[in-house]
């Protein structure tokens, strides 16, 4: 189906902002990227772009035909869904994301098991420990860990995800090790944060014998990445708060040493959200529903 192949390449496009990037995600070359979007043009008798040297906008018809492509093309994946559903044989594309730790260690592990099981699907998957926007990205699914903002998305829990503190033994040789969650606030330690534009991590929250806690901790420095933190923590330059089984290896041969054990973090929720309008859709139920079976061991310290 050349055309609608040809709408999926345009909407990829005007979303985005660039031939190269929406062939990308197609799994196109820029040049049959651009061909598709020619064809399209021609077929159409209209410039559905403005092209300069540095930009590619869409032109006021390109804008308006850019809405009604997408409501076809989400008409053609309900569609499919449908008939998929009374063929009992999931296929076609499962675009998710999911974070850093997370989708290195449990969701990729799982994925070549899923289509080996299902092989008329297959997955494209963005790692980033960012939030995305589901929709604005054409996104099925986003695993997470923690606690998601309030949306008009599904939420489907896997597990509650335990997190703890922890440090080398060489930093807590050079400072100390705390003794209350007072210590961490006090200057004296180092605190790796995970930080990024509407990060939530600007806090730490700790379960004491009084209840939660919330800690104002600060550090000389903070990434976006978790496995950047994880690195320095081994490195001996501070204390990162972690996914237990992000850093059981470690945990495991005395390369990091946990802290603070009587008042550790709150725990995080691991799951994933998705539009309600993919409920139908049995390749998005099947993979979740495979995740939740099999991402227990990934977990288990």
């Amino acid at each position: 189906m050349p055309y609608v192949e040809s709408l999926r390449v345009f909407t990829r496009v005007v979303d985005l902002g660039s031939i190269t990037s929406g062939g990308r995600d197609l799994r196109l070359t820029p040049a049959v990227a651009s061909k598709r979007i020619k064809e399209l043009e021609k077929h159409l008798g209209v410039r559905l772009f403005n092209r300069t040297t540095r930009s590619l906008t869409p032109t006021e018809v390109g804008k308006t035909f850019y809405d009604h492509a997408r409501k076809v093309l989400e008409t053609i994946d309900d569609a499919e869904s449908v008939v998929a559903n009374f063929s009992g044989s999931p296929r076609g594309v499962i675009r998710l994301t999911a974070p850093l730790g997370a989708g290195r260690r449990i969701i990729a592990p799982l994925v070549p098991r899923f289509v080996e099981s299902y092989p008329e699907t297959r997955v494209q998957m963005r790692l980033s420990d960012r939030v995305v926007d589901i929709l604005a990205d054409k996104l099925d699914l986003a695993f997470f860990i923690g606690a998601p903002r309030d949306s008009n998305l599904k939420l489907r829990k896997i597990m509650d995800c335990q997190r703890i503190l922890c440090a080398s033994p060489a930093y807590l040789e050079r400072y100390g090790m705390p003794q209350t969650p007072d210590d961490l606030v006090s200057g004296d330690h180092n605190c790796l944060l995970l930080r990024y534009p509407r990060s939530p991590e600007y806090f730490w929250v700790l379960e004491t014998e009084a209840g939660r806690r919330k800690l104002d901790v600060a550090g000389k420095y903070d990434a976006d990445d978790g496995d950047v933190l994880t690195d320095w923590a081994l490195g001996g330059h501070g204390i990162a708060n972690k996914p237990r089984f992000d850093v059981a290896e470690h945990l495991s041969d005395g390369a990091l040493v946990e802290v603070l054990p009587q008042t550790p973090p709150a725990s995080a929720i691991f799951g994933c959200l998705y539009p309600h309008r993919k409920l139908q859709d049995p390749k998005i139920r099947h993979f979740v529903d495979f995740v939740i079976r099999h991402a227990g061991d990934a977990l288990v310290s």
